[in-house]
């Protein structure tokens, strides 16, 4: 018969709530603090879920409309139309949203021809100022 141990492992950190994130703060080994700062943007994280969620109910057949889905929802009909544009991203730009690389979302969102619907102009467009280089996996 063994005997069943277990090992206890405390690691001192501390999180500290900032407006929009939280930082986990842990003590470098000389004794100061280094701060790593969450990876993903959580509101962006948050609005990309919310929108597969949204498109998974009405392609079930759950809801008729965008109209019908926002009233039963109790969302407005405008803000449920731009969160259903998420669902339009290119894999590899919702890969880096959830990698929590810096995609620039104000390039299209501000733009009055809206989000392109080619993956490539996509990519081009969000790349564009951040630094970031996401290609195609084709």
């Amino acid at each position: 018969m063994t005997v069943a141990t277990s090992i206890t492992v405390r690691v001192p950190l501390t999180i500290r709530r900032r407006p929009g994130r939280q930082t986990v703060v842990t003590a470098a080994g000389d004794g100061g603090e280094t701060a790593l700062s969450t990876r993903a943007d959580p509101a962006l994280v948050k609005a990309l879920a919310r929108a597969f969620r949204y498109q998974r109910l009405l392609d079930e057949g759950r809801y008729a409309s965008i109209s019908e889905m926002a009233a039963a929802e109790r969302i407005e009909r405008g803000y449920l139309g731009s969160l259903l544009r998420l669902t339009l991203l290119a894999p590899q730009i919702v890969e880096a949203i959830l990698n929590g690389e810096q995609v620039s979302m104000a390039a299209w969102r501000h733009s009055s021809d809206g989000l392109p619907a080619e993956w490539d102009d996509q990519r081009r467009i969000m790349c564009r100022g951040s630094g970031l280089n996401i290609t195609s996996s084709s």
